[in-house]
């Protein structure tokens, strides 16, 4: 059995250095060597037990952390102990939640996230996860803004585990995680036209994005179903801020046929959408069906009816197929489909001019 080589203990004194602890610092008191130190902090199995006891109470009596810089992340079997989120806008509430979910399964395995906004540029997506992995991150979650995703085929091939969430992957064949946009706009559509509504409007985000396109074929198809054919004057495409939506909104009031309801297609939108329709004083006469939930949306007036997505429930599935296939599961990548749910509050119940007694 190989032994440690003589190691001096540190006096009592630097049991607590004015400097932040390193490695060595932990060694030195334990009476042990900065690889048998090493060794314990990464968990590695195969020494000592009164080693191993002392190492941890150098830890504890120093308070020492590693030093997870660029130049030191690599940890054991090559792993950086983090994965990269790349996320749409950090600040919408639908990414919000779906970092928080990706965190919380992180932290009970002790991993970090790294994340990052794309904000719908192409260009800052393939910026942001090269920096990634630059940084050895061992995996990769990612809403993707780009048309095609070919530039990540070399690190997927090169084993590291990436899962596309909310939006599929193109040009690589990995795991992905969505909702049915499609399904979810049209039942939007037909729980308007059960509560009287024929002259529906469709307000939605960049058409560049794949899921507002998906809404959109939802929302004509549903429309269709009943017989009903939109009035060009009443759609509105590319509306990806709140400001955007409610400029649109005062634009379809300002016309000669206004419509009676609105399906608003992005979480912003449909925010944008409310505004615009209280400035007007018509929040009570015009229906309103979103997609996606925001924080708040209950305890507005009327509270604000929307076909929910689950972005927590997404989060954390994504997490799990990440640590699966960390954890050297193989399977044939797969797309896992979260269900969306109506949540009626109130604006979208209100009636329209073909709504029955």
């Amino acid at each position: 059995m190989t032994q440690d080589p003589p190691a001096h203990r540190a006096p009592v004194h630097s049991a607590t250095p004015a400097r932040r602890p390193t490695l060595r610092d932990v060694a030195l008191l334990a009476g042990v060597s900065t690889k048998t130190a090493s060794r314990v902090v990464n968990g590695e199995a195969g020494v000592a037990a009164a080693k191993v006891a002392a190492v941890q109470q150098a830890v504890g009596k120093l308070g020492y952390r590693p030093n997870f810089t660029a130049s030191s992340l690599r940890r054991l079997k090559g792993r950086t102990a983090a994965i990269a989120a790349v996320l749409e806008d950090v600040s919408n509430p639908f990414s919000s939640a779906l970092h928080r979910a990706l965190e919380d399964v992180a932290r009970d395995r002790g991993v970090m996230i790294f994340a990052g906004s794309v904000d719908e540029d192409p260009e800052r997506e393939r910026a942001l996860i090269h920096a990634f992995i630059a940084r050895q991150a061992d995996a990769i979650v990612v809403v993707a803004a780009s048309d095609s995703q070919r530039y990540l085929a070399g690190e997927v091939n090169a084993g590291t585990p990436v899962v596309f969430v909310d939006r599929p992957p193109v040009g690589i064949d990995v795991d992905a995680v969505l909702v049915d946009n499609h399904a979810g706009a049209a039942e939007a559509v037909h729980h308007l036209v059960a509560h009287g509504h024929r002259a529906i409007a469709y307000l939605g985000d960049l058409l560049s994005i794949a899921t507002a396109r998906q809404r959109f074929q939802g929302f004509k198809e549903a429309l269709s179903d009943h017989g009903i054919r939109p009035s060009p004057d009443h759609i509105a495409h590319d509306l990806h801020t709140e400001g955007d939506a409610q400029r649109a909104v005062r634009r379809l009031f300002s016309g000669q046929a206004p419509p009676t309801a609105l399906f608003t297609a992005q979480n912003l939108v449909t925010i944008g959408a409310v505004r615009a329709l209280r400035e007007l004083g018509r929040h009570h006469e015009v229906a309103l069906v979103g997609f996606d939930d925001f924080p708040l949306a209950d305890l507005l007036q009327p509270p604000v009816t929307v076909i929910a997505q689950d972005p927590s429930t997404m989060g954390r599935l994504a997490a799990s197929l990440i640590f699966r296939r960390l954890d050297g599961e193989q399977w044939t990548p797969t797309v896992h489909f979260v269900p969306t749910r109506m949540v009626a509050r109130g604006s979208g119940e209100i009636p329209g001019p073909y709504a029955t007694a």
